[in-house]
């Protein structure tokens, strides 16, 4: 039988960022098997919340009734307090799409603080959802979670789009918030080492970081007009760049399941991409190349290869477009986090 729910995240469940599309087409896949999702927007600060943030969160979630599951996005709940947590009087339920601790570029000060709250906050949850069996293993191995309180939620997709529109020369596309965690630094450098073959290229994500953004396109400024970072890129827009793509490039040196991946596929595309975190599982078998994180050269010998035999491009997009079939769909995402609810 449905039952209420109430679901809590930083920010809007309108921004564009993968654990924020995950938590966004989860609750309309609840709401869409008839459950009542309440929505609770957190202070935007965190996973570094001011005291204001704590006070205005602890008011909010105090609200949720006892009877009521609360999933919240790790993003906050690995940074709340005790007393935060001692607000809470629902049942309580992590989304942890990735350790906020794994996080590129922390200090290892502010990294070991990290680690420790989530811990702390995950030992107080009923149950916890995560995105992919490999941040499953993450958090029994590191943070003490049992995996019998740890439930696999496998993101959800729609059906593969047949539509691709071939482009003049070739374009290589990435899809990736301009954060130094996604590797688009890497990704310039491999570009310049294939700049003698034709090619185009978009790293197409907001400017997450107005520092590391700007620092990117100084970067990329020697590639001229045949790179371009447009920053945050309208859906319409989007859609026609994925149809137009001859290859998927993502740099990222981690990622707690990778919902670009999976999007690359049903679109058919081969993909380049590092071997770190969820990026293995995620990456169908011959759908493309995985290389070690930060190692240009290697990425690059794998977009040349790509660009340039056209056997190894056919082979590698027949079977993304293979994987993209079995993909599971929102409404059975859904299904498997209403089961593990109805059991709390």
């Amino acid at each position: 039988m449905p039952r209420p729910l109430a679901f809590a995240l930083p920010g809007s469940l309108d921004a564009v960022t993968g654990g924020t599309i995950y938590d966004r087409h989860l609750v309309d896949a609840l709401r869409g098997l008839g459950h009542p999702v309440t929505v609770i927007e957190l202070p935007t600060g965190y996973p570094f919340p001011t005291g204001t943030d704590r006070a205005a969160t602890r008011a909010a979630l105090a609200t949720v009734p006892p009877d009521t599951p609360l999933i919240v996005d790790g993003l906050a709940l690995g940074s709340f307090d005790a007393a935060t947590l001692d607000a809470i009087r629902a049942p309580l339920v992590g989304m942890v799409h990735h350790p906020l601790a794994d996080e590129t570029g922390l200090d290892p000060t502010t990294a070991a603080r990290l680690a420790t709250s989530e811990t702390a906050a995950l030992a107080r949850a009923a149950h916890v959802l995560v995105p992919s069996p490999f941040t499953a293993r993450t958090l029994t191995t590191r943070f003490a979670v049992s995996p019998e309180r740890i439930t696999v939620a496998l993101p959800g997709f729609p059906p593969p789009d047949p539509v691709h529109v071939p482009t003049d020369p070739p374009l290589i596309l990435s899809v990736g918030l301009l954060a130094p965690r996604k590797g688009h630094n890497m990704l310039i450098d491999a570009l310049a080492l294939i700049a003698d073959l034709p090619w185009q290229a978009v790293i197409a994500g907001a400017d997450h970081d107005a520092d590391h953004a700007r620092k990117l396109r100084t970067h990329a400024a020697p590639l001229g007009p045949r790179l371009s970072l447009p920053g945050l890129v309208p859906p319409d827009a989007l859609r026609d760049l994925w149809r137009r793509a001859h290859v998927f490039a993502l740099a990222s040196r981690y990622e707690g399941y990778g919902l670009v991946l999976s999007e690359a596929t049903l679109h058919g595309l081969p993909t380049v991409a590092c071997a770190t975190g969820a990026i293995p599982d995620t990456l169908p078998p011959g759908a493309g190349t995985l290389v070690p994180p930060d190692d240009a050269p290697a990425f690059a010998a794998a977009l040349r290869r790509l660009l340039t035999d056209p056997a190894h491009h056919a082979a590698c997009a027949a079977a993304a477009r293979a994987a993209a079939r079995t993909l599971p769909r929102w409404s059975d995402t859904a299904a498997r986090v209403a089961t593990t609810l109805a059991a709390l």
